[in-house]
């Protein structure tokens, strides 16, 4: 047995049944082996193993239960493609390939980490890592690099300081560099005695800041944990060794190998013993016996006691006289220095085969411009950017409020962009948009809001889809501290956070970003072509790669864990998931999907994405942008799909768009307006609408409020006809595809009143300005724009007090391209829209399932929303009619205005 002077390795495997994800080998690298020791672990129940001398029955017993584990999850490839009847042979065969291919990704993966919730939760091993013995451990993943070192302001600058070479302890066989920067002793102090000492950076106080000794400690934990007679051995660790040479050879026995007789064997020895000691009392022999029948193998059948067994489990390491020894924060002050204060700029130093360089740490999780700094010469002509050491002390650090909302049953986002929200020609901050936006958002009716551009990227014209640093909340906008306020505020308001993640390329730029990081063009990348978008000029990631997957994987669970996000919107799915990035002519046909231009690997990648963040945190919603729609996008990954919650349907605002701009309102088709929102009705309860997101008014084109009422900012510089028509239209394409589709709607920050003016950040062709890059929202004071928004928030009100969204697909019934009326049911309420520019009716048909009282509950044409007011209060409910109509039993006489939509509600149902 050992002293609690002995060094205690505890050690705490992950097991989620969910998941399947424990490791059979358990290899670990040499930087897992040598830091896991320092994080804090948990004890886990120990299991009982069956030890079995047969060398063919252990693999068939993995086998069964493999095989029974599959059929308990319900493991399909091909299973969606049977649940639709689709029957394209190529694809299914393709699905079943790939389901293979995962299956050894997921081999590959376990042979280096113990488990795939080790291999997502990189960070709490990659970059700057605090350890509780005085020090900071840095690791970083550069296959290419000969010579790896930190320099920064907190050693001059130095390129040997702080470093480790190729061939060394700081270096592994994967390409991962360890570096250790010790705190410094203050003068006057003297070292910790003990190797191990341990520092809780969180409290001020602990347990060995009570002035006991540790020697005192020590004394106490042998004399408390030893039961009487087994400490001995500890004293006088020869007595064991000694007494069993005297046992075997005597008193005098021999001293030399030359006077050592040739020893009996095992068997022989045993027989011998078992004779001598025949007599003695149980109490002198051991808790154990062998069974010796005679047969060659019986030597090594060992039958232990129940009771010893037991006690022997019973007893506990000492750990909590270990812990007696742990010094708080206060203590580690008054003998360190941090090696690495808070605030710290750094860098990393790479020597390789292609000279020196410097480069971000790809794990940084606060980066700067240098012209941010308060010296820009400090720096020594750094002009990209640096890499801030972000920790607080416990006092200044934020501390979460507010728990994080119930997942709901239907999504209304509120998609935004921190930097434009103000309304000043600036750059606004996670504080103001707190202040001032979250408000607007909550008093609007949403239940989340969607943030772009938050990621760190180096350039602020390219709205932060050119990401350079993935673990980096944009120092644009304020810091770490700031954005997580921010996401707590809006949990306290109810609203769920989401980030839009750009995983499916990231900035070229060499000095910043991740392209050639380690000198080489195949870190993290792809080389020759398939490294490069053919049109965006970004890098496009080596998705088979385990590193890179490590480093991605973990990305998604640092934003859930860190920052408390709700869920990811993953942007541009279609330019990763084939080798054209999507810049292809699509009929529809499945050999589209499973031909030579599939990137597999990025289909694996995004299946492990969804199965790992939904097991380690179930109230995650994913969401889908893919302008192809890949069959299978939201079904589950055992059922051959990708796992999301919630694709976007990208068509339904490019047919807004073409309408509005090219197509008169007379020629507009009902039918092509329907099947474009309803899309595929196998999915629609997974499909995200939107009528306009941020692409109609970033992406170089015009809002749609600017297309129909223009800039003005008022009724004086519009006809009261334009004017009208523009409303109307404006408040009709927003409450048909909020309500037509699934369980998900999406507008962008001021399209709500109506917007009226694109979006365009400072760049030099506008000279920098920021004059475009805000939002006017002193137009909520002027009519037009506050009745739009008043319209909205009523909108938003049906799903929020009548859970609308929530419930099943729409029962569209009626669609006539001749009267350009489109009316459908959604439970209780039923949607009639005249979309015809001229044409008014007085009594127009509807048919409804259930007889009864109708009220209407919203009305575009009210004339609070800006409109004509041409229904009358004793037009607000209608009765029903004993007469068949669009394939419904009973039918309304409704009137329907031009241009205008009501939403009618059953209030009352009446029996025949």
């Amino acid at each position: 047995m050992l002293s609690v002077t002995d060094s205690i390795r505890i050690s705490s495997p992950f097991n989620d049944t969910r998941l399947k994800f424990l490791s059979p080998s358990g290899n670990k690298t040499r930087h897992q082996l040598t830091l896991v020791r320092n994080r804090p672990r948990i004890s886990c129940p120990q299991r009982r193993n069956i030890c079995r001398c047969s060398s063919t029955e252990q693999p068939q017993r993995r086998k069964h239960r493999s095989a029974k584990s599959d059929d308990e999850k319900g493991i399909d490839p091909v299973g969606f493609l049977s649940k639709y009847g689709i029957t394209h042979k190529g694809f299914a065969q393709f699905l079943r390939e790939r389901y293979k291919s995962l299956k050894d990704l997921k081999d590959e993966i376990l042979t280096r980490h113990f488990s795939l919730k080790e291999m997502s939760s990189g960070y709490e091993l990659m970059g700057m890592q605090r350890n509780m013995q005085h020090r900071v451990d840095f690791l970083e993943w550069a296959p290419g690099a000969r010579y790896c070192a930190l320099i920064g302001d907190f050693n001059g600058w130095s390129t040997t300081d702080n470093c480790a070479r190729e061939g060394h302890f700081g270096h592994d066989d994967y390409g991962y560099w360890f570096i250790i920067l010790e705190d410094k002793l203050r003068q006057g102090e003297e070292p910790d005695k003990l190797y191990f000492q341990q520092y809780n950076y969180v409290d001020d106080y602990d347990k060995g800041d009570t002035g006991i000794t540790v020697e005192e400690i020590f004394k106490k934990a042998n004399d408390e944990y030893w039961q009487p007679g087994e400490d001995r051995f500890i004293k006088s660790r020869y007595e064991v060794a000694a007494k069993l040479y005297e046992e075997m050879f005597g008193p005098n026995g021999p001293q030399t190998e030359e006077e050592l007789e040739e020893m009996p064997d095992a068997a022989t020895r045993y027989k011998a013993w078992k004779e001598q000691h025949k007599n003695d009392p149980e109490s002198n022999l051991p808790s154990y016996d062998v069974i010796d029948n005679g047969k060659e193998y019986d030597i090594f059948n060992i039958i232990g006691d129940p009771e010893s067994f037991k006690k022997f489990c019973m007893k506990q390491p000492p750990i909590a006289y270990w812990l007696e020894t742990k010094k708080g924060r206060k203590g580690w002050l008054q003998k360190y220095m941090p090696s690495l204060p808070h605030g710290s700029k750094y860098r990393m130093y790479f020597n390789t085969p292609n000279g020196p360089l410097e480069r971000v740490p790809a794990w940084a999780t606060f980066v700067i411009p240098v012209s941010l700094g308060n010296n820009r010469s400090t720096y020594q002509g750094r002009e990209q950017a640096l890499a801030v050491h972000w920790e607080p002390p416990p006092e200044y650090a934020y501390k979460w409020k507010n728990k994080q909302p119930v997942r709901p049953k239907s999504l209304r986002i509120y998609e935004c962009h921190v930097g434009i929200s103000g309304q000043e020609p600036k750059v606004s901050s996670f504080n103001d948009f707190i202040s001032k936006i979250l408000p607007h958002v909550k008093e609007a009716g949403y239940n989340a809001v969607q943030i772009i551009g938050v990621v760190e990227h180096k350039d602020y014209f390219t709205v932060g889809y050119r990401v350079t640093n993935f673990y980096a909340v944009s120092s644009r906008y304020g810091t770490p501290d700031d954005f997580k306020r921010l996401v707590d505020e809006a949990h306290g308001l109810g609203l769920l956070v989401f980030l839009e993640i750009v995983h499916s390329y990231a900035a070229a730029d060499e000095m910043v970003g991740l392209s050639l990081f380690d000198g080489t063009n195949d870190c993290y990348f792809h080389t020759g072509k398939r490294g490069h978008h053919k049109f965006w000029g970004t890098r496009m990631f080596k998705y088979g790669d385990p590193d890179v997957l490590h480093f991605l994987l973990s990305n998604l669970n640092w934003w859930v864990e860190e920052y408390h996000v709700d869920g990811f919107h993953f942007h541009s799915l279609s330019s990763m998931l084939y080798t054209h990035n999507g810049f292809a002519s699509f009929t529809g046909d499945m050999d589209e999907y499973c031909n030579q231009y599939v990137d597999k690997e990025a289909l694996l990648y995004l299946i492990l994405a969804n199965e790992i963040l939904h097991a380690l945190h179930p109230n995650v919603i994913t969401i889908a942008e893919d302008a192809t729609l890949y069959p299978g996008l939201c079904n589950p990954t055992s059922q051959g799909g990708l796992g999301f919650d919630y694709f976007a349907n990208l068509s339904a605002s490019e047919m807004w768009l073409a309408l509005l701009e090219n197509t008169p309102d007379h020629e507009w088709c009902m039918s092509k307006i329907v099947s474009t929102l309803v899309g595929d009705r196998q999915n629609t309860d997974k499909m995200l609408l939107y009528a306009e997101n941020h692409n109609q008014s970033i992406s170089g084109g015009r809002s749609f409020a600017e297309i129909l009422i223009g800039n003005s900012s008022g009724k004086s510089s519009i006809s009261q006809e334009s004017l009208l028509r523009g409303c109307s239209l404006h408040k009709m394409i927003r409450l048909i595809t909020s309500t037509i589709g699934g369980h998900a709607y999406l507008n962008f920050m001021g399209n709500e009143f109506g917007h009226p003016k694109r979006v365009e950040f400072p760049m030099s062709s506008n000279n920098f300005s920021f004059s475009l890059a805000n939002r006017r929202w002193d137009l909520l004071e002027n009519d037009v724009h506050y009745q739009l928004f008043l319209f909205d928030k009523d909108m938003m009100d049906l799903d929020k007090i009548g859970r609308l969204l929530s419930r099943g697909i729409a029962n569209i019934h009626h669609v006539n391209d001749t009267t350009m009326v489109i009316s459908y049911l959604r439970g209780p309420n039923l949607f009639v829209f005249n979309f015809h520019p001229v044409n008014s009716y007085e009594r127009y048909t509807i048919g409804v399932e259930e007889a009864g009282e109708y009220q209407v509950a919203l009305n575009t044409d009210e004339k609070k929303y800006g409109g004509r007011g041409l229904l009358g209060h004793d037009q607000n409910v209608q009765r029903t009619i004993s007469r068949r109509a669009d394939g419904m039993r009973f039918c309304l006489e409704v009137p329907l205005p031009s241009r205008s939509a009501q939403v009618y509600k059953l209030t009352r149902i009446l029996r025949a």
